[in-house]
């Protein structure tokens, strides 16, 4: 097997770790997951040139230490030329201004997580989607083609 670049997910909720860590085996994604627990961690993680970069990054924005918002503003100054792996925001707030200034802030997708599983998986299958047929870099499937 190919080797694989990684998907970073930053979300400090376990139980929504292990629903994505579930959705992606379920969906059969090949690639590793990273997980870390807040921005200050993601923002370590892409520091340490011992990993790779990822090829997507999942991003939760109400955690503690730094939430998304101030993640991404330290991703675009920082880290959005060499990384250029694509954030999608996967969270439970639904206020428009976290909405706008994700966007503003240059995500590639802003997904509510559902509490119900099958809505869930269903969300990660949009995302799961999105990157497959995008031909993302690094971003492989089990799935004959």
């Amino acid at each position: 097997m190919k080797e694989t670049d990684s998907i970073l997910l930053v979300e400090d909720d376990q139980l929504d770790q292990k629903s994505v860590k579930r959705a992606l085996k379920d969906l059969m994604v090949l690639n590793p997951l990273n997980i870390v627990e807040s921005g200050i961690q993601a923002i370590d993680f892409l520091e340490n040139k011992q990993q790779k970069n990822p090829c997507l990054i999942l991003l939760d924005l109400n955690m503690p230490q730094m939430n998304g918002i101030e993640f991404l503003k330290i991703y675009n100054n920082k880290f959005r030329q060499d990384v250029a792996a694509p954030v999608v925001v996967l969270t439970t707030s639904e206020e428009e201004s976290d909405i706008v200034e994700s966007y503003q802030l240059g995500v590639a997708g802003y997904m509510l997580k559902p509490v119900d599983y099958k809505r869930f998986i269903e969300t990660m299958r949009t995302i799961h989607l999105y990157w497959h047929l995008s031909l993302t870099p690094g971003y492989t499937t089990n799935e004959k083609k």
